[in-house]
């Protein structure tokens, strides 16, 4: 019985310690995904902003705007590698009680690495035709480096470079900065009345500019956008000089006390997940797995006092060995290592022929 356990023990120990090396490995690399049915609002505000008003058909300045972000996963398109989201954002003039934009967008991505995928119905403001490609931005890779990444970027509809500019915490939580840095660019000609341009001319087509200074605060373990700061201009220029004419939108965006606190409380969540998988479990089970493959192996192990008699037994004696019955405790640890060698199969014993005694091997020594 004590061989029989040291055996169990010592597979279980083996076990365990394989279950440990592969968890933080290939486990978590099959298990640890972006989840398919997320849903998570976020708020930023901004003060002293402009923006042009196609109500008033004219420009607000110094207001105070508030911009909210809505992401809600669609788990019905998505399967075990692709999530797809969708997102809402919607900016609101605080100071004048009145909507300033919006945007929809649909996108599908790895759920691993957080590149982009075409597939699923993406779409940008109901377009459907457009390609996204790069990284999806609201999440980076688990395990994000200290690299440039290619981010797409919903405005100039292209992967921009987002750089690692240097490492801070946000409430406590390590976190990497990556800065997209856009001069301005123009994106799209849009024909206006000339007055809003200074031009004499009824109406012009004029270029719209937009330029960007965007900062992503980012939780390398779990790959979790954890901050925001945005500071977007968007203006419209005279064709004549090249001149800016017109500010359609202006504002630095940041995240609110409220919005951040949830966010950090989420990634937390997460962290904890991650660090149950690939650490604390591993280490567990590692040396649990240790102790209980020792043990095995020395349960396994004949106890010496039996090892010694057992060396003693010579072919010369082996008949006699064979032939007188064992007494007291030997008697029994030697039935329960030899199996069938017992009190009922001595007389089978003492005709066992020569080179077949106690110290041949037998099932037990085979193992």
């Amino acid at each position: 019985m004590r061989g029989v356990i040291g055996v169990i023990l010592a597979g279980l120990g083996a076990f365990l310690i394989l279950v440990a090396i592969l968890l933080p490995t290939w486990v978590t690399g099959q298990v640890v995904k972006f989840p398919l049915n997320e849903y998570q609002t976020a708020t930023l505000t901004a003060s002293n902003a402009s923006y042009f008003s196609a109500s008033s058909l004219s420009e607000q300045t110094g207001v105070t705007m508030e911009a909210t972000y809505t992401i809600k996963g669609d788990a019905s398109k998505g399967s075990s590698s692709t999530a797809v989201w969708n997102e809402y954002s919607y900016v609101y003039d605080l100071t004048h009680h009145q909507p300033v934009q919006e945007m929809t967008r649909t996108f599908a991505f790895d759920r691993r690495t957080g590149q982009l995928v075409n597939c699923c119905g993406e779409s940008l403001n109901g377009d459907k035709s457009v390609r996204q490609t790069g990284l999806v931005g609201y999440v980076f890779p688990f395990g994000t480096q200290k690299q440039t990444y290619q981010v797409y970027d919903i405005t100039l509809k292209r992967p921009m470079p987002f750089t690692y500019s240097g490492t801070t915490t946000v409430e406590g939580i390590q976190a990497y900065e990556f800065v997209e840095n856009v001069t301005p660019t123009q994106i799209a000609t849009i024909s206006v009345p000339g007055s809003f341009v200074g031009s004499s001319a009824a109406l012009v087509s004029a270029p719209e500019f937009d330029q960007l200074h965007l900062i992503y605060y980012v939780d390398p373990e779990t790959g979790a956008l954890l901050n925001v700061n945005e500071h977007q201009t968007t203006t419209l220029h005279n064709p004549d000089t090249g001149a800016v004419a017109l500010t359609l939108f202006d504002a630095d965006l940041v995240v609110t006390p409220a919005s951040l606190h949830t966010i950090v409380g989420l990634d937390s969540s997460g962290r904890n997940e991650l660090s149950l998988l690939e650490t604390i479990l591993p280490l567990a089970l590692g040396i649990s797995g240790g102790i209980a493959l020792l043990a095995g192996i020395f349960l396994a192990r004949k106890p010496r006092g039996e090892q010694a008699r057992l060396a003693s037994v010579t072919p010369e004696t082996a008949g006699d060995a064979a032939a007188e019955p064992a007494h007291g405790r030997h008697a029994a640890e030697l039935a329960g290592v030899v199996p069938g060698l017992d009190e009922g199969t001595q007389e089978l014993a003492a005709e066992t022929p020569e080179g077949e005694g106690p110290d041949a091997p037998g099932p037990w020594h085979a193992r």
